[in-house]
This record gives structure tokens, C-alpha cells and sequence, in this order.
């Protein structure tokens, strides 16, 4: 009954911590270094990996689509490929997004600016943001 009526506070801090992998996935794919694309392939890079997929429903069109990316990024993958999106009406004007794709892993790259997966790099400042509370 208490779950029903508060929660917890574990639920809690978890969700703080996936609005924190939200902004970080928002972040990553507006900066450039996690694309999503709509083909089966991005041209120049190899996927060695196809991790699965990667799906987010909701109200919001943009917590939606970042939600699905911070899946894929929580699954280590480095982008995802055949992204779709589909958008129900509802009689009362609200909108229900559904977002998904591929979550895929491309061929070593040394000479790419982004070596370290964006999951060891956001498991770093998981641990540094831990430290602060």
C-alpha cells in the first residue's frame, strides 16, 4: 500500500538519475556524437555489433526520443540505425509517442575523437556526481 501512495525513496533517486541519462543522451546526440538515422547503415563507419532494439513511449515528443537513446546508450552502443517514430491522436488533443530503432556498435576506430563508448564515459560522471551526494 505504501508504494501505491508514495513510493519510495529508491524510486525516487532513480528517477533523478534517468533524467540525468535523458539530459546526457540529449546532450550526446545534439553535439554530434551519437547519431540517429532512419537508413540501415552510416556511411564511412563499419557496425561490428547489433545490440538490439531500442524503444521509449510517452507524451512528450523529445523525453521520448531522448529516452530511447539513453537506452541505447546504457546498452553501449554508439548509435542507433533504422529510427522510427510514430505519433497516436487521441479524441481529447493529447498525442502518445512511440520512438524506436537499432542500437548498434561500430569497428575501433583510433583515430575517431570519440574512442571511449558513451557508456564508460557517462558511468565516469555517474560515479563523480555519486561522490557529490
Amino acid at each position: 500500500m505504501f508504494f501505491l501512495l508514495g513510493g519510495d525513496k529508491k524510486n525516487r533517486n532513480n528517477s533523478k538519475q534517468n533524467s540525468h541519462a535523458i539530459e546526457q543522451a540529449r546532450e550526446f546526440f545534439l553535439s554530434g556524437r551519437f547519431p540517429v538515422v532512419t537508413t540501415q547503415q552510416i556511411e564511412g563507419r563499419r557496425i561490428v555489433k547489433v545490440l538490439g532494439l531500442v524503444c521509449c513511449r510517452g507524451f512528450d515528443s523529445d523525453e521520448t526520443f531522448f529516452g530511447m537513446a539513453s537506452r541505447a546508450i546504457n546498452k553501449g552502443a554508439q548509435a542507433i540505425i533504422g529510427y522510427n517514430e510514430n505519433v497516436a491522436f487521441h479524441p481529447d488533443g493529447s498525442k502518445y509517442f512511440s520512438c524506436y530503432g537499432t542500437a548498434v556498435m561500430f569497428d575501433y576506430d583510433p583515430a575517431s575523437p570519440d574512442v571511449i563508448p558513451l557508456m564508460l564515459q557517462r558511468q565516469k560522471t555517474m560515479q563523480s556526481m555519486d561522490t557529490l551526494v
